[in-house]
């Protein structure tokens, strides 16, 4: 049995969680938030980062979500649907766009870090980081309008998909509860696409939630 350490907001851990449900493979899942001092992050990665994949036959776990999603779409070839295109071409697009969501999602995380520095806060950086996040959102619906079926890549489901639809569940928590960006408006075709990739099982069970900060960050 797989297990993965998680947190609830994390858009990183949940691409994983969502392509472990589409492939059908059963794992428990901790979740924990990485700089509490009781967490276990450093015990397993020593970037203290999340998410990370543990094994229960010795192996050494692995962490980095594009990494770990690359193992399940490798390591479980054959079982459930692929989550990979079968040419090189669409596959290097893939992961092309798999670059511009994390990126994407990292500078929200820097969004955050930044609005809680309070009267230190710089907003040119914060300008920064917005236009880069408002960047792949547009660049993200612009791909969306050159493709002929209801997928990214090849009209066929796959990791592109599960990271721009864990991207955009972020900026949705984003905009509902912090109203930093908004999105859903200014691209509906977007939105539409978006909403219909939260209709699948594997996004219904994984929708990102705020935690509670119970310990300052140190």
């Amino acid at each position: 049995m797989l297990t993965l350490i998680s947190a609830t907001p994390s858009p990183y851990a949940r691409k994983n969680r969502i392509a472990l449900i589409e492939k059908g493979i059963p794992f428990d899942l901790k979740t924990k938030i990485p700089w509490h001092s009781t967490t276990e992050t450093p015990k397993y990665n020593p970037l203290e980062k999340l998410p990370i994949l543990i094994f229960d036959d010795g192996r050494a776990p692995i962490y980095e979500s594009w990494y770990i999603q690359e193992y399940i779409v490798q390591k479980y070839r054959g079982k459930g649907p692929d989550l990979m295109p079968e040419s090189l071409d669409d596959q290097l697009h893939v992961r092309q766009i798999q670059v511009l969501a994390d990126g994407a999602c990292d500078a929200m995380t820097l969004v955050f870090l930044e609005t809680a520095r309070g009267e230190l806060m710089s907003k040119e950086w914060l300008d920064r980081q917005l236009r880069k996040v408002n960047g792949v959102i547009k660049a993200m619906d612009e791909l969306f309008h050159k493709t002929e079926g209801k997928f990214l890549v090849g009209d066929e489901f796959s990791v592109a998909d599960i990271a721009v639809g864990a991207m955009l569940g972020l900026m949705d928590m984003v905009e509902t509860k912090f109203g930093l960006i908004h999105w859903r408006d200014q691209y509906p075709e977007l939105r539409n696409y978006w909403e219909m990739l939260e209709s699948r099982e594997s996004f219904k069970q994984t929708q990102p939630y705020m935690f509670e900060l119970t310990e300052k960050v140190a």
